[in-house]
């Protein structure tokens, strides 16, 4: 079965072909710059790379050009977009309407557009992409798989916020939970890894989105983003946890509207807010210059991170494994070393040697005498979409 995976953010697509259930990546590539200028297509193979630069408008074009590629014959990957069986759309916030990867139809198109005011950077950018791969792919299953889902099994004590209970059973104001299709996938090659049934895993996702999960043997407990993608760590742009007064001062003080707060902590603060710089990369080589603003917000990250490691600890109960993944978390030695810092009470002595190695490998990085596992493993929440998408086909053929 041939299952082609789009994640589709607000100025690219991610995609990757995969032959299932062998989980062979047969090309895989993004669509860049959506809408700006300097946009292109890229798609890789196992033993060729081609681009194309040119003006991509909109999703729509960007995801025409990924089918003009995969169905060129000197590529040779697909001679009809028949062959396709199934296309796996990423969406961030599933809401408390779906708890599992479903097919896609109208009633669950409408509900994910319900849901756009909770995630705002993502879920319509998730839509379109389903809209353009129906119109290119028609023969092939659309299947959502939610970031949300992995998070259902946290219990009530964990996802209840302590507001009046009307609000709960009548809007569902409750955490969610994101960034599940990362966590699900690195928590469960950690697992494995392990070799071990029950276990207790706390696991770190720092990309331009943060987020860190409490894992007890495969089910997530506990998770720092909420009700909308915006609290818990510091991020590229998002503040992370902020004292709702903040948000009122703003309000009734500065007279700012509620659109103009939300703008601000989702897309002027953070990391970018701290320093003028989105990209972690470009703050650590500002740092290692001298400069004080980024180092202060490096030590900001990793503190908040350090907290919640804590706290996590003690909801687990106790840790076996820490588990680093995505962008940041499997290419900043510089973020993981902050990290680890005064956590050896803890059991996490971080080998500084093994930290600085670079590798697309799971890899431990913790001293000989550390108690509990520091792993790195590359996220691919790709794999985890196809996993999901092609058990859904195979039970509904059944």
């Amino acid at each position: 079965m041939k299952i082609l995976v789009i994640n589709s953010g607000s100025s690219s697509i991610k995609f990757q072909l995969i032959q299932m259930p062998e989980m062979q990546i047969l090309a895989h590539g993004m669509v860049e710059r959506i809408g700006l200028e300097g946009s292109k297509v890229e798609l890789k193979t196992n033993d060729q790379v081609f681009e194309e630069f040119k003006d991509i408008r909109n999703h729509e074009q960007g995801l025409e050009m990924v089918a003009e590629l995969l169905l060129d014959r000197s590529i040779g990957l697909l001679n009809d977009p028949g062959e396709i069986d199934a296309v796996g759309h990423r969406v961030v916030h599933g809401g408390s309407s779906f708890s599992k990867t479903v097919l896609i139809n109208e009633e669950v198109k409408e509900k994910i557009k319900e849901l756009f005011s909770l995630a705002p950077l993502h879920n319509p950018h998730n839509f379109k992409g389903i809209e353009v791969a129906e119109k290119i792919f028609k023969k092939a299953s659309q299947i959502a798989v939610f970031d949300t889902a992995f998070h259902q099994t946290m219990p009530e004590e964990a996802f209840r916020y302590a507001i009046p209970e009307n609000l709960y059973l009548e809007h569902q104001i409750r955490a969610y939970g994101f960034h599940g299709t990362s966590h699900k996938y690195v928590s469960q090659e950690a697992i494995t890894y392990l070799n071990k049934s029950q276990s207790k895993i706390i696991t770190v996702h720092l990309g331009n989105g943060c987020s860190i999960s409490a894992i007890k043997d495969g089910k997530s407990v506990e998770h720092s983003l909420g009700f909308g993608p915006m609290n818990g760590l510091l991020m590229g742009t998002r503040s992370g946890d902020i004292d709702q007064s903040v948000i009122f001062f703003l309000m009734d003080e500065l007279g700012y509207s509620s659109k103009e707060v939300k703008k601000i902590l989702q897309e002027e603060s953070g990391m970018l807010g701290l320093t003028g710089y989105s990209d972690l990369r470009e703050i650590e080589t500002k740092a290692e210059e001298g400069n004080k603003v980024c180092t202060l917000a490096l030590k900001m990250n990793a503190y908040r991170v350090k907290k919640y490691i804590g706290a996590y600890a003690a909801a687990l109960n106790g840790l076996d494994a820490i588990v680093f993944t995505a962008g940041i978390g499997e290419n900043s030695d510089v973020m993981r070393k902050l990290i680890c810092q005064d956590l050896d009470f803890l059991g996490i002595e971080l080998d500084e040697e093994k930290n600085q190695i670079r590798s697309k490998e799971l890899r431990e990085i913790q001293k000989p005498t550390g108690l509990v596992k520091i792993l790195v493993i590359p996220t691919n929440e790709e794999i985890e979409i196809a996993r999901q998408s092609f058990q859904l086909v195979t039970d509904m053929l059944k």
